[in-house]
Formats: C-alpha cells, sequence, structure tokens
C-alpha cells in the first residue's frame, strides 16, 4: 500500500489515467473493491469543489480520461501541480498503459471507435492519444504496463500496490533514471549510479541500454561495480525486513545517472533479480526508456 494511503491527510487522492484501452476502467473498479471511493469521468473543474468538502475518511480514486468535459493536458498538469502543493492533500497519479500493437489489435477485437480516431483509422486515433498524454505519463508515481496483462492479472496487479497491506509482505519497485529530468516523485530512496563506468563513451554500446549483456558486461568492468552491488543490497536487505515489520507494505528506489539509458538501468536489473531471488515482490521501471518507447511510439523525436 502506498504511503500517501497510510498518512494523515484531510483528503487522500488517487488520479488513475492512460490511453483508451489500456484497462482504465478495470483498474477503476478493483480499485473500488479495495474499499476506495471511485469518482469517474469527473471533470476538471469540479475537483477544487471535492476538495473543498469535508473528507470522506478514506482514499478518492478519480479516472481522468481524454473524453473527460474540459480536458486537457496542460490544465492536468497543472492540477497536479496544484494540489501536491496542498497541505490538505495527499496525491498520487497511476498510469494505466499499454503498447500501441496491443491496443490496435483490442480496437479490432471489440470492434469499438476510438475517441480521438474521429473520422480517421483506429491507429491514427491511438498514436494522438499516446503523443498528447506522453507529459502525463512521465509524470505517474505508478506505471502499469498491461500489454501482457489479462483483465484478471491486472486486478492482482491494483492488489498488490493499492490493497491495504492484503498479503502481508511488502512490494518493492526500483526504479532506474536520468538526473537530468530530475528525480521520480514518491521515492523512498535514492542511489547516485554517475561515478561508474559509462558505456555511453563506447560507440558499439551507445545505442543500446542497460538490459543489454554486453552494456552490464561493460560496467561491471568498473573495479567498483562489484563492491557497490555488494554495499547496496546488503543495505536493502537489512532495511526492507525492518520497513516491513514498521507495516510498511511498498517501499519505492530509485537509481540515477546521467541519462538514464546505462549505468542506472544495469544496476537496477542487477538489485531486482537479488532482491527477487530473496524472496521480495518486486517490479522494475525504466523511466527514460519508457518515455523513449512511447515517443518513438507516437513519431516523437527527441
Amino acid at each position: 500500500m502506498p504511503e500517501w494511503i497510510r498518512t494523515q491527510h484531510e483528503h487522500r487522492l488517487l488520479l488513475v489515467t492512460g490511453p483508451s484501452g489500456a484497462g482504465r476502467s478495470t483498474a477503476i473498479h478493483a480499485l473500488e473493491d479495495l474499499g476506495m471511493e471511485v469518482i469517474d469521468n469527473l471533470p476538471l473543474s469540479f475537483l477544487p469543489r471535492l476538495i473543498d468538502g469535508p473528507s470522506l475518511g478514506r482514499p478518492v480514486a478519480l479516472g481522468i480520461d481524454v473524453r473527460n468535459r474540459d480536458f486537457s493536458v496542460t490544465g492536468l498538469i497543472e492540477m497536479i501541480d496544484q494540489l501536491t502543493r496542498d497541505p490538505k492533500v495527499g496525491l498520487e497519479l497511476l498510469y494505466v498503459d499499454c503498447s500501441p500493437d496491443a491496443l490496435i489489435r483490442r480496437y479490432s477485437e471489440t470492434r469499438r471507435r476510438h475517441p480521438l480516431a474521429s473520422g480517421e483509422t483506429v491507429t491514427e486515433g491511438i498514436r494522438r492519444e499516446i503523443d498528447l498524454l506522453s507529459p502525463v505519463r512521465a509524470r505517474a508515481d505508478h506505471l502499469i504496463d498491461t500489454t501482457e496483462l489479462s483483465p484478471h492479472d491486472l486486478r492482482a496487479e491494483i492488489k498488490l500496490w493499492f490493497g491495504e497491506g492484503q498479503g502481508g509482505h511488502m512490494a518493492v519497485s526500483i526504479q532506474s533514471f536520468s538526473y537530468k529530468r530530475g528525480l521520480p516523485r514518491g521515492l523512498d530512496m535514492v542511489f547516485d549510479c554517475r561515478f561508474l563506468r559509462n558505456p555511453y563513451w563506447n560507440p558499439d554500446l551507445r545505442g543500446k541500454d542497460g538490459r543489454d549483456v554486453e552494456v552490464a558486461d561493460d560496467i561491471a568492468q568498473d573495479p567498483r561495480f562489484d563492491e557497490f552491488i555488494e554495499r547496496v543490497s546488503g543495505l536493502l536487505q537489512f532495511l526492507l525486513p525492518a520497513h516491513s515489520d514498521e507495516g510498511k507494505t511498498h517501499l519505492s528506489i530509485g537509481l540515477g545517472c546521467t541519462g538514464g539509458q546505462h549505468r542506472s538501468v544495469a544496476v537496477a536489473e542487477k538489485l531486482g533479480k537479488m532482491l527477487a531471488d530473496t524472496g521480495w515482490t518486486v517490479s522494475k521501471r525504466h523511466r527514460e526508456l519508457e518515455r523513449n518507447g512511447a515517443q518513438a511510439a507516437s513519431g516523437i523525436s527527441g
């Protein structure tokens, strides 16, 4: 369970969004089953009224969709910034994502019309929506990719991250990121990997990322690598049980480097596997690789 749910904020809000067909409605229903108050397709202009009213006494999940009346990406980001600064509000953003190919297949199977494909193909509507939502995706505290998930799998994932301690075992998320784009929101601890050998300077490795064996092997040649991994993993194996004993059900760990492509990714992959091998429930997210993938899928450059 995210820490914001356990806090004493007067209002605890989870904004839920993502491209049409990715599973946002399924996620909303799963959150309702977990006991959250659910409001779907609330116009953004109504949100301040909700905050001005009395607390509902439990977390509120708000479904945000491109079909919402008065929806705009700029308006949503401004609202997130405004609520984040409000001491009465504990806010997090869940982005339910999916690959363009899977979305195209889902729309083909259901023969539904895409909300942004008026007079155009479903493919054009999907790519337009991915492009539109990319700034929101970059702000997400939680990202669930449903490309390979069934609705049942998605419900299980929602229960893992947002259930009120159900299962009794703390979940760990490990995220790589670029310091150039700032620290991701919601991290509990951060480790800086910028001192390690950088494959970026090897032309043969520059275009690959830290999940590639050649890249990981190149980074591992740094004489400080083994000791760094040993010390960080030892610290985590000491700290994770302590946090779990204190009742924490979700711990988020960040690994940063300059570009978020090589060193932080490789270290996140290695630490994630080590923790999973010792019995921890681990999810991994590579923020910059996801961002680059979304840009490529929607034809964005940069």
